[in-house]
């Protein structure tokens, strides 16, 4: 399996994924990406700014991320806690896996690979979000060692459970 950065001939792969991902937490009752995003526009602008990310192998897209140096606008107020620092950081968002691959290590590599890209830009913190009723997603960040720091709120006012690793 590589990771690479996803090109533009990989939207509608991508795209598919994000949709079955969106489909899973309808189906579990997770209020998550139920309002219209992640969407094509989205991927669209990932690529863009060269943080799309997919895991492929054999020429199989089987998972993104949005891997990014840039902050988040959404993390400048923490509720209920605190960040582990005030270092700059990097963030990863929108990890996705195609569902008859959920459970193989996948967005776990996709997390490493953030973690190789922040310490390469001299960062040593990294930054994720996700939705409480998520609990694939939170169990996968706080076994690669995520800590729990706190509530955030996203541009739409929906609340979301935020995490911090500090780099080695």
């Amino acid at each position: 399996m590589i990771i690479r950065k996803g090109e533009k001939r990989d939207i509608d792969r991508i795209v598919s994924i994000l949709d079955a991902a969106k489909r899973f937490f309808r189906e579990n009752g997770i209020d998550q990406w139920q309002n219209g995003t992640p969407n094509r526009e989205t991927v669209e602008n990932d690529i863009k700014n060269g943080e799309s990310y997919v895991a492929e192998e054999n020429g199989e897209i089987l998972a993104c991320a949005m891997i990014s140096l840039r902050g988040e606008p959404t993390y400048a107020k923490i509720y209920s806690g605190k960040w582990l620092s005030s270092l700059p950081y990097g963030v990863i968002h929108r990890v996705a896996v195609r569902p008859d691959v959920k459970k193989s290590g996948i967005a776990t590599a996709l997390v490493k690979e953030a973690e190789r890209i922040t310490l390469n830009a001299g960062y040593s913190s990294l930054r994720i979000d996700t939705h409480r009723d998520n609990t694939p997603m939170r169990k996968m960040i706080e076994k690669n060692g995520f800590v729990f720091c706190g509530g955030i709120f996203l541009a739409d006012g929906s609340p979301r459970m935020a995490f911090e690793k500090i780099l080695k």
